[in-house]
């Protein structure tokens, strides 16, 4: 169906008013009569992803429609479309000459169009693969984009795409292979030798480089095969379809380094023989090594470490010391490693003991240990003293996290953030890791509001008590059973119907009654936006109240989140009682501690407390808003249809896990927005507080009957 004008005078028409020419003096009326000539689907195609663009920046769309009128005869749909959202999101993420660049560079764009089709992308793979690595042993390794593929053994740096392969589950089979070849050397030992001094008694430093590169290589494919087995036939058959073989001189040497009992010591040996001879085997997958780059790591690390360790076991002998006191005795504590019975190819396992006697070390010290051993291969003496008073400076060795409250300040940071996507409904697409989320504590104000909300509801409290005590007890109805307590005449009635027509009697005549069993997890996400000030926010913190004295007869698993924020550079989740949380005084003085912050800035609220209920174990999840309006923010289009489109896309995703959405509202005007984005039936609006408790009853009902 044609959407779009189709004359030249209406296209110039449209266009005008599409790029704004009375105010950007964009020339549109060549482009208008081009677009007039071309066959109606491919008019339609232009035209509708020009005004795509447009919502997200005029300039691109004027240039992307300027180039795209020729690309039509040759290029493939698929590639323009794709070439529009890389632009848009260049744009998001670096400014309006990046994105622009992009569109006048369309036939770069062509040429890598294989890699962006078959080729893995880090930011798609990159959750995938670092749960991967953390689940083999060793150090707990992170994972960060780079110019290519190596480590400087704490981080593993992988290029923005791997597209060697020619599809893209072998280019995934290549892009884990590379990182399992990345924690090969950090597991087994490849930088426990000082490299850089090592090479530097070559001629040619390089050649020697890549000369250790590959015998390590060969050294930790044999590791790989017997820890991974399955992984390691994969690689072979990478190697073999880029016909990767190795050399013949080579293969001695990979006889020698596949013995379980091979080390890096092995490699340098065999490293004079390989840097004398001719060729030089490369493996897809076994990225670059980069001396200078793990040196520098490594320094800093050993160091930090070893004073970690003995701060953590200072810490641990001051607990000894108090049970000791209260025994009666001042023995000084003795640590100390022993190895443990069974080993561990390559890495000794090593049990921490106290006195002669094995104890079990916290997380973090056991991390230490492993990451210490991994670095010398030992854990040396002096490591295991335990740290003197003062020897350390805590600012050495305590994590300051990012203060949430400073991201104005000085130079703007997303460090310790959480970013979320944000539907674009003008753009038909998300805009990739657009909203910056901190969650943060409400703090606690203990000024007897809890006390004063039950003294003042206390009779609608004894109500709402005995209404929900009787939902926990309830019976549910089950028609058209094989057995019961009565006869479902609706299904007597119907089976009779299918005898006289000669089908076959359903036995299923019986219905009975059944002890609901509750199994049920409640996120309650509470609009914390400057428009609450004054009644609504004692409405709110008095509803919460209610509802958890409620909800603590239920038994029932429930979270209570506040949300607020400005712009999408500072989204904000205030914590006001996790899942795992009793419903204690802190948790009180939270919920009086409630206070109205800044806008309603809804769809990173709605993604991350969907992300939190996912993660609960629970056979009906509910998500319930509470909030006096419709999405907005500052000073951007969040107040428009854009906001509301992307709260109801968030509510459509969190509806795809399993989380019924719902929303009470003290919103009057909600009628004419909420059931565009709840549906007609999932919100409600109410004027009182007391009401509200009442409403979640309800809810409950709806969902568990």
């Amino acid at each position: 169906m044609t959407t779009h004008p189709h004359s030249a005078s209406a296209i110039n028409r449209y266009l005008e008013e599409l790029l704004e020419v009375e105010f950007t003096f964009l020339q549109v009326g060549e482009l208008a009569t081009s677009l007039a000539a071309l066959a109606a689907e491919n008019r339609e195609f232009l035209l509708g992803w020009t005004r795509r663009i447009a919502s997200t920046n005029i300039q691109i769309a004027y240039q992307f429609a300027l180039r795209a009128i020729t690309l039509l005869d040759h290029t493939d749909r698929r590639m323009i479309e794709a070439w529009a959202l890389h632009a848009m999101d260049t744009y998001d993420r670096s400014g309006l000459s990046s994105g622009m660049r992009v569109i006048k560079e369309v036939e770069n764009f062509a040429h890598q169009s294989h890699a962006r089709s078959a080729g893995v992308v880090f930011e798609d793979v990159a959750g995938i693969m670092l749960n991967f690595v953390h689940g083999l042993s060793g150090r707990r390794l992170k994972l960060e984009p780079g110019d290519a593929a190596y480590t400087d053994s704490e981080t593993l740096f992988l290029p923005a795409v791997i597209a060697r392969m020619q599809t893209a589950r072998h280019n995934f089979t290549l892009c884990k292979a590379t990182v399992a070849m990345m924690w090969a050397q950090t597991r087994y030992g490849s930088f426990r030798v000082e490299l850089p001094q090592l090479l530097a008694a070559y001629e040619d430093g390089e050649r020697a480089l890549n000369c250790f590169h590959a015998l390590e290589t060969l050294r930790l494919q044999a590791r790989i095969a017997d820890e991974l087995p399955g992984l390691y036939r994969e690689m072979q058959k990478l190697a073999a379809q880029l016909g990767e073989t190795l050399p013949h001189d080579w293969e001695g040497y990979a006889l020698q380094l596949g013995r379980s009992e091979a080390t890096v010591e092995d490699s340098l040996r065999l490293l004079v023989d390989a840097y004398a001879g001719t060729s030089l085997p490369s493996l897809c997958y076994q990225g670059e090594l980069r001396p200078e780059a793990v040196a520098a790591c490594m320094a800093t690390r050993i160091a930090k470490e070893k004073m970690l360790l003995r701060v953590k076991l200072a810490q641990l002998e001051q607990e000894v010391q108090k049970h000791r006191s209260a025994e009666g005795s001042d023995k000084p504590a003795k640590f100390g490693l022993a190895e443990k019975a069974e080993n561990e190819s390559g890495l000794t396992a090593l049990e921490l003991t106290l006195d002669g006697a094995p104890v079990a070390p916290p997380e973090d010290v056991r991390q230490l240990i492993t990451s210490i051993q991994l670095d010398l291969g030992e854990i040396p003496p002096e490591y295991l003293v335990a740290a003197g008073p003062g020897e350390y400076d805590p600012s050495l060795y305590e994590e300051k996290p990012a203060d949430p409250d400073a991201v104005w300040q000085g130079t703007y940071h997303e460090e310790g953030a959480t970013l979320y996507p944000e539907w674009d409904y003008g753009r038909q697409h998300y805009r990739k890791n657009w909203c910056v989320m901190r969650e943060k504590d409400v703090t606690p104000v203990h000024d007897g509001f809890r006390a004063a909300t039950l003294g003042k509801y206390s009779g609608l409290l004894k109500h709402l008590r005995k209404t929900f005590e009787a939902m926990r007890d309830e019976n549910r109805l089950l028609k058209r059973q094989s057995y019961g307590d009565n006869v479902d005449i609706d299904a007597l009635v119907e089976a009779l119907a299918d005898a006289r027509d000669g089908s076959e009697m359903s036995d299923r005549l019986f219905m009975r009654m059944h002890r609901t069993e509750r199994n049920i997890a409640v996120m309650f996400m509470v609009d914390m936006s400057g428009s609450t000030r004054g009644w609504i926010n004692d409405a709110e913190r008095e509803s919460l109240v209610l509802l958890c004295e409620t909800l603590e007869t239920l038994g029932d698993r429930y979270a209570i989140y506040g949300f607020s924020g400005t712009t999408r550079k500072r989204c904000e989740l205030f914590r006001i009682k996790r899942f795992d949380e009793p419903y204690n005084e802190e948790v009180q003085g939270r919920i009086s501690g409630i206070r109205p912050q800044e806008y309603t800035r809804m769809g990173f609220a709605i993604r991350h407390l969907t992300s939190l209920l996912k993660g609960v174990e629970a056979r009906t999840k509910l998500l319930i808003t509470l909030s006096d309006g419709k999405p907005d923010d500052y000073n951007d289009n969040y107040r428009t249809r854009y906001g509301i489109e992307d709260t109801r896309k968030a509510l459509q995703e969190a509806q795809r896990s399993g989380i019924h959405p719902f929303c009470i509202t003290l919103d009057e005007k909600a009628r004419d927005y909420l059931p565009h984005l709840y549906g007609a039936v999932n919100y409600t609006v109410i004027d009182q507080v007391g009401k509200l408790p009442f409403k979640v009853a309800d809810i409950y009902r709806r969902l568990t009957s």
